[in-house]
């Protein structure tokens, strides 16, 4: 047994293989509707997210697991004498890094470390992967930790919605906006940077041409591009990841390129039919 125990948040990403073939444990988020809550991946699926969405023609709200849910995950393998190390989403989209933190507190004599990935899906996964390759190395809680701040700038995230539609439910664009990118066919290419959200990129046409937009925003990075693996991730998009998981294989010189699905925290925010391209850079451009 490793001394060290990884934890991440469901908005990680990661499959369910992964996850059970690394012994991580994943601390959910709430989603809720009304006054319903659910954990996400444990008590409702994607697919349940978009029927409640149709149902009750609105977004749910979500929320970071308490402090006392991170003490409650965090407590047996303190007990069991082993070092925790937590990988969570950016501090920038939400309050569940600080509430891990104050649960740690806890925990004085234990060793845990926290670490701000300063992102979001699987650019958290990528470094909860990363923390798993240095574990198995034999490297140190607090050596990794350090490691993965270093790393967490160099994670490239960028995805495409299909609609706008739950980005202005969401109120993360404006009604015009969403008008004008539906008559226009227009969509952004979002990315993530410096732990927030932004619009990196409006790219206009059908969905083929802005996949290949993205595409080929990511192939500009390949001599740079981290060589362990590459993430494709998707709400209910398969055929899309599915090419994009094709054309990175052909181009790519990386062990493995994995399509994940979005969890219901991150497809509440970005709607059916996104997906999006995720790496690590070994360098910083």
């Amino acid at each position: 047994m490793s001394k060290i125990k990884i934890f991440a948040d469901s908005t990680s990403d990661l499959s369910k293989n992964l996850i059970e073939n690394n012994q991580i444990s994943i601390v959910p988020l709430y989603v809720g509707f009304d006054d319903e809550s659910y954990k996400d991946g444990v008590q409702i699926t994607t697919k349940d997210l978009y029927t409640k969405v149709a149902e009750y023609d609105k977004l749910p709200k979500t929320s970071a697991p308490s402090p006392l849910d991170f003490v409650n995950a965090f407590k047996p393998f303190v007990e069991e004498g082993r070092d925790i190390l937590y990988i969570g989403i950016s501090s920038k989209l939400s309050s569940t890094l600080q509430n891990a933190k104050i649960a740690a507190s806890e925990f004085p004599n234990a060793k845990i470390e926290i670490v701000d990935s300063f992102n979001l899906s699987t650019g958290i996964g990528l470094l909860v992967m990363k923390a798993v390759d240095f574990a198995n190395e034999g490297m140190g809680v607090e050596d990794i930790a350090a490691k993965l701040r270093e790393l967490a700038p160099n994670v490239e995230t960028a995805f495409v919605p299909d609609t706008l539609d739950y980005l202005y439910k969401g109120g993360r664009c404006s009604a015009t906006q969403a008008l004008m990118g539906s008559v226009l066919k227009i969509r952004p290419i979002i990315k993530v940077v410096d732990g927030g959200m932004i619009v990196g990129q409006k790219a206009r046409g059908k969905r083929e041409k802005i996949l290949e937009t993205m595409l080929e925003n990511a192939l500009k990075d390949k001599d740079s591009m981290d060589k362990k693996r590459v993430f494709v991730t998707h709400t209910e998009g398969l055929e899309d990841a599915n090419f994009l998981k094709e054309q990175l294989e052909k181009e790519l010189d990386v062990e493995e390129v994995i399509i994940t699905d979005a969890g219901c925290v991150i497809s509440s925010h970005c709607g059916p039919n996104t997906v999006g391209i995720l790496y690590i850079l070994n360098e910083k451009i």
